[in-house]
């Protein structure tokens, strides 16, 4: 009966050992294919050729170490093993042991091998920057050496000393064990408590182990110039004064312990060697612990700041230059308050570029007026990019119409995996402009696809939202499977399409389709019928996550932002170089530094991983094309160390700067994370002076969000501008962020802006400093004044009733006419239904301490700068239009506030404050006279 049943125990063994090995190896070839259809195999090949290499290395060498002296105290062992009490225990884990002394010594020896070659093997990264470091032409000012030591090596030679400590402990310990197992050493007795082979084997581990600690101890001394401190990150006045001495004080004494150690060979006294242990022991207690700190209390703390001065600069000067900081232009920005006709002619060209379309509010419109069917969909936020229309450069709103399978009415496998396989179309609405109804006002929609924007490939295959999978393609000679768009010219009331493009991966096979299958767990792929010799699969489908796979030493941003393209619609992601070596630099988290409203509260943004670093560049564009994934790296930043050591380690995988066409170079456009991390650290280094480091109090911080969006739950995001700042000649597209005060005011303090258009300034952070002595209301200031203004919280009040709600956009900041202009789109949505979608009705402006509201851009201005602002605020599209009846009462009703403000002023003997409201009234009838002459 057992003879009959042990062909089957092995046959079934058999094929769940070779299913389990075949379910493992077709994950690499699948990834293979995978690279290979996007024409990056050079990377899957040298990534797994170097942890291959690693692993090995490590591994071998680390179970070599271990093994050897298992078998040296194996083999040494004493003939004779005297018994005791105490060995009696010992004497049957023995006697366990000793028959299959060779399988155990071989599993030990596969254990430690895997453990250790896995963990070796994650230091990938570490080991090709090693080899292919580039100098970074800069050196650091305490140890003279070029910042690629800092950057590429040092971790390196910090974690092989590490993991020979490790390794040399381990050998340490399982020596021990195997001497006491058989006899070597004894702790009971009389005589010599270890064998000759036993005191000469450990003697030779320890020593070595100490000596690793001296060069620990040595490397220890470089790593100082990395320290995180309370006050800055680099060695401190105590760091250069007492850690560093005293790092390599016992650097010396380690090396005299090892010394002692191997002494003991051929001494038979442990005495000499646990004397010097403990020296080293104490030696580091008071000169790398007590004395320090006794130098931090007694010397530094009672004049830190003349103390810490010069390292404290050398922090600021490392920071600036690690985090792209040296060339900000601050600027002294006397902004004024008070407000008068025509004030805002000379910047009529950021008046008529002010967006009032929120990219984070419209994706319920762009839904309801461009989704057309519930099997499409658009990501929660949208994103801004700027198109030329009519010979005009435009701001505008872009979104991609892409798939979205959860609202297919009809779901099953077929449809979801072969026929709704892909979006399609592009959306783009002006920033500036909606029409009568206060809809945006669009330049590119419909199905098929207006013309706005020139003829392109509409089909989205490769997108944020897209399946998992999709199945696609076939012969030309069969029918077509894929939905394209619904048609109601067709007779079936839909076009259907079979993919032609080059993106995917053969799946037509027997042999793949059972990879495939086995990945997926679907037996439909290898029976099913619709799937020819001509089949492709489409997966990892995320732009995001296409560039992460073909270039995974790059940080990405969060946020990838389509546009068209040479005919294309393609999608842009910026990559970051990142290094946490930069000496003197201030280390930042990358999830801390980039948090904000924008990047808490949209699903749509991919917020970056708890990632600490000290360097930071836009070394690379990355582009994925929508209809056949095709994913393209462009150098953007040619001088960037870190990214010409990934080069060398990677040929051949990143194209010049040149080769980016003049169509995409258009669309190219400073990234927001970066920005992100350079404000967070400009809050505190835009200070030049160690004393004004020190001191602290003109550190900065970014405002809380006062949008709907933001709920004042998050830090206000940066947002996209087409504008011309003071002093410049022409305006240029800019990501923009305000500043106040670190602390509980919330009054402005500062404004930067940086270009964010390809050229000769692209990149230059421009930053309109505030004088300390003005009182500048803030973002969460100014939204407050509009909600506490009497006519405008009536207006809302009346706005949020009956049905409706009052969605408030972002709040964009201005410098313009001398000052500082807010503006606030104010967008009405119905509550009563689920289909109801926000609407532009209102504009919020304020200047100094005049705020306009108005159904109109231009009748909230003209509010504000005594009737006439200066500027038209044409467009070549449809603007806001204007309820005459409704501004007419919000004029009067300003003109009454302004006459009640005056006459209370007068009574306190404020003229300061009578002169604004008189200002406001003269603005208010103006506004009057205004909104009357539009009611005939």
């Amino acid at each position: 009966m057992n003879r009959n049943r042990t062909p089957l125990a092995i046959t079934v063994g058999l094929l769940v050992a070779v299913g389990a090995v075949f379910v493992s190896l077709s994950g690499f070839y699948i990834d293979w294919l995978w690279f290979k259809s996007v024409d990056f195999t050079s990377v899957w090949s040298k990534v797994l050729s170097t942890k291959v290499e690693l692993f090995l290395i490590t591994g071998l060498i680390s179970s070599l170490i271990i093994s050897l002296n298992i078998y040296l105290a194996y083999k040494r062992r004493p003939f004779y093993v005297p018994t005791s009490i105490e060995l009696n225990g010992v004497e049957r884990i023995r006697a366990q042991i000793d028959p299959i002394i060779r399988w155990v010594f071989l599993g030990l020896i596969l254990a430690i091998t895997y453990f250790a070659g896995t963990s070796g093997a994650l230091y990938w990264r570490e080991w090709l920057l090693f080899k292919n470091s580039t100098e970074f032409g800069v050196k650091d000012p305490q140890f003279n050496l070029d910042i690629s030591f800092f950057a590429f090596k040092l971790p390196l030679y910090q974690a092989l000393i590490g993991w020979a400590i490790s390794a040399l402990i381990l050998a340490t310990i399982a020596t021990v064990f195997v001497h006491y197992m058989y006899g070597g050493i004894r702790t009971q007795g009389q005589g010599d408590r270890t064998t000759v082979a036993a005191r000469v084997q450990l003697s030779i581990l320890f020593g070595l182990i100490v000596l690793m600690k001296a060069v620990a101890y040595w490397f220890d001394r470089y790593a100082l110039a990395l320290k995180e401190n309370k006050l800055i990150t680099g060695a401190t006045y105590t760091d250069i004064n007492a850690t560093l001495p005293a790092k390599a004080i016992l650097a010396g004494i380690a090396v005299v312990c090892a010394l002692l150690f191997f002494a003991n060979i051929i001494r038979r006294s442990w005495l000499l060697p646990a004397a010097g242990t403990a020296l080293m022991v104490i030696s580091a207690v008071l000169i790398a612990g007590i004395y320090p700190s006794a130098v931090q209390q007694f010397q530094v703390k009672p004049s830190e700041s003349s103390k810490e001065a010069p390292y404290i600069q050398r922090n600021i000067d490392a920071t600036r230059a690690a985090y792209g900081l040296t060339n900000v232009d601050i600027q002294d920005y006397n902004a004024t308050l008070t407000t008068s006709s025509g004030q805002l002619a000379a910047d009529a060209t950021t008046i008529n570029n002010i967006r009032l379309m929120d990219p984070n509010v419209l994706s319920a419109t762009f839904r309801q007026l461009q989704q057309i069917k519930p099997y499409y969909g658009f990501t929660e936020s949208l994103d801004i990019d700027r198109y030329t229309v009519n010979g005009v450069a435009r701001d505008a709103v872009v979104a991609v119409r892409e798939l979205n399978i959860d609202g297919n009415p009809s779901r099953n496998w077929i449809n979801d995996h072969l026929v709704y396989t892909h979006g399609f179309g592009f959306v783009a609405a002006f920033g500036n402009a909606v029409d009568a109804d206060g809809k945006p006002n669009f330049i590119v929609g419909d199905l098929p696809p207006t013309k706005g924007l020139g003829e392109f490939e509409p089909r989205v295959y490769f997108g944020e939202n897209s399946p998992e999978y999709s199945i696609i393609g076939g012969t030309t000679k069969s029918t077509p499977v894929e939905f394209d768009y619904p048609d109601d010219t067709s007779s079936s009331g839909q076009k259907n399409v079979t993919y032609s493009g080059k993106g995917g991966v053969p799946v037509g096979g027997t042999f793949n389709k059972l990879l495939f299958a086995v990945k997926y767990g679907e037996q439909r792929i290898l029976l099913s019928n619709l799937i020819n010799k001509d089949s492709k699969i489409l997966y990892n489908r995320n732009p995001r996550e296409r560039v992460a796979k073909v270039a995974p030493w790059l940080t990405l941003d969060g946020d990838p932002y389509p546009a068209i393209v040479d005919g294309k619609i393609t999608w842009i992601i910026d990559g970051y170089t990142t290094s946490a070596g930069y000496p003197y630099s201030e280390g930042t988290s990358l999830a801390d530094a980039t948090q904000d409203a924008l990047t808490r509260n949209s699903a749509s943004i991919t917020a970056q991983g708890n990632q600490r670093v000290s360097y930071i560049r836009n070394s690379v564009k990355a582009t994925v094309d929508a209809y056949d994934g095709t994913v393209t790296l462009f150098q953007w930043d040619e001088k960037d160390p870190v990214l010409k050591s990934w080069m060398k380690a990677f040929p051949k995988t990143v194209q010049p700067k040149s080769a980016i066409s003049k169509s995409l170079l258009e669309h190219i456009r400073y990234p927001e994370d970066l920005f992100r991390v350079q404000r967070d650290i400009l809050a505190s280094y835009h200070v030049k002076t160690a004393a004004a480091y020190y001191g602290g109090q003109d550190f900065w911080r970014v405002p809380s969000d006062p949008s709907t969006f933001g709920g004042n739950a998050g830090a206000q995001p940066p947002y996209y501008l087409t504008l011309k700042l003071p002093n410049e000649k022409a305006p240029a597209f800019s990501l923009t962020t305000p500043f106040v005060p670190r602390g509980v005011r919330e009054n402005l303090t500062a404004f930067a802006v940086v270009n964010s258009k390809p050229g000769p300034d692209y990149g230059k952070i421009t930053v309109l400093q505030l004088p300390r002595s003005t009182n500048i209301a803030g973002p969460s200031q100014i939204a407050s004044n509009f909600e506490a203004k009497p006519e405008v919280a009536n207006a809302l009040s009346l706005l949020r009733q009956g049905g409706s709600d009052v969605v408030l956009g972002n709040l964009l900041t201005l410098p313009v006419g001398g000052g500082l202009l807010y503006v606030q789109p104010v967008y009405v949505k119905a509550t009563s239904n689920n289909s109801a979608y926000p609407l532009l009705q209102k504009v919020l402006v304020s200047f100094g301490d005049v705020i306009g509201f108005d159904s109109s851009l231009k009748g909230a201005l003209d509010q504000v700068f005594g009737g006439n602002s200066g500027t038209t605020t044409s467009t070549p599209s449809s603007p806001t239009t204007s309820n005459s009846s409704a501004d007419l009462a919000s004029a009067l009703a300003n003109a009454k506030q302004a006459i009640a403000d005056g006459q209370s002023a007068l009574a306190k003997g404020d003229f300061a404050a009578y002169g604004r409201a008189q200002d406001r009234l003269k603005a208010a009838i103006a506004a009057a006279i205004a909104a009357q002459s539009r009611a005939k």
